[in-house]
């Protein structure tokens, strides 16, 4: 992989006669185009039924299990949620420009609650519990409604988003793309490298090295824009990276360990209850008495 590739930027154009993109993806056509890290200046809604997959929203990396609904603002960074292996039904993409009814519908008293949604949203929310299903039905159930009433149908979901109390903020500490074209390409540089190269040990002189910084400048650098240590996100990568493998395939918890990254047992069992609150024997255990 070539680190010194700008990030592509994804150019989303809505159907004709419509201010909106609506995609749908069903368990035999699972593999998206945008997989990869990416970022786009139109909001984002994704709702996945059913199915398990990794989160990487921002500096935020998790594993969900039984689907997932997340709201994703404009210009956050973020890898594609569903593949292969993920085993969900289908998944349901909703993209807008933050002003896809102009600037002045937003400032209408009205309108003020949903204008703040999307301001939180540039730190990616996590929905759960009835608001998800409640949610996710109702975007599915957009599919073949005509434009005007698929448009009255989201006022109506982002309504319901920013009425709920069942969401979590991903980002909290903030994820700062924000300064300059050259940082947004920097960051996104990194996080490519690190989902290509986590299964093998990466040096602080290496990562360093391929955007052109000192150690201690990279450290300061990646620290102040992420709110984490270099380090950190890495284990964090390859920890969540473990839980899908302890959920996807049969194979034993010591070649996850090596598999994800890890080249001690003994400090990958340690991190991963860390992280999880559970042993990774556990976490399996866990999965298979909720799967029967």
């Amino acid at each position: 992989m070539n680190i010194n590739v700008k990030p592509e930027l994804e150019k989303i154009e809505p159907a004709f006669g419509s201010s909106i993109l609506y995609r749908t993806y069903n368990k035999n056509h699972q593999n998206r185009k945008h997989t990869f890290w990416h970022y786009h200046p139109e909001i984002e809604l994704v709702y996945v039924n059913k199915g398990s997959g990794k989160r990487q929203i921002g500096s935020h990396i998790s594993y969900y299990r039984d689907g997932d609904l997340m709201l994703i603002g404009s210009n956050l960074p973020h890898c594609g949620f569903t593949d292969g292996l993920t085993g969900n039904e289908n998944e349901t993409v909703i993209q807008m420009k933050p002003d896809f009814l102009g600037n002045s519908f937003f400032e209408l008293p009205e309108m003020k609650n949903i204008k703040a949604l999307f301001e939180k949203a540039t730190m990616g929310i996590v929905y759960y519990g009835e608001s998800k299903k409640d949610i996710g039905e109702k975007m599915e159930s957009l599919e073949n409604k005509p434009p005007f009433q698929r448009l009255l149908g989201l006022l109506e979901i982002l309504h319901l988003m920013e009425n709920s109390t069942e969401y979590s903020v991903l980002n909290a500490k903030g994820f700062l793309l924000e300064t300059e074209l050259q940082d947004n390409h920097r960051i996104n540089n990194i996080f490519n490298f690190v989902k290509e190269e986590f299964q093998r040990p990466i040096g602080l002189e290496e990562v360093a090295g391929k955007v052109s910084m000192t150690v201690p400048a990279f450290c300061r650098y990646f620290k102040k824009i992420t709110g984490k240590t270099f380090t950190q996100f890495v284990n964090e990568y390859r920890l969540v990276h473990a839980a899908k493998l302890l959920h996807e395939k049969q194979v034993s918890i010591t070649e996850v360990c090596f598999e994800s990254g890890f080249n001690n047992f003994s400090h990958f069992n340690k991190q991963f209850k860390k992280f999880t609150g559970k042993s990774p024997s556990h976490y399996r255990n866990e999965l298979k008495v909720v799967l029967t």
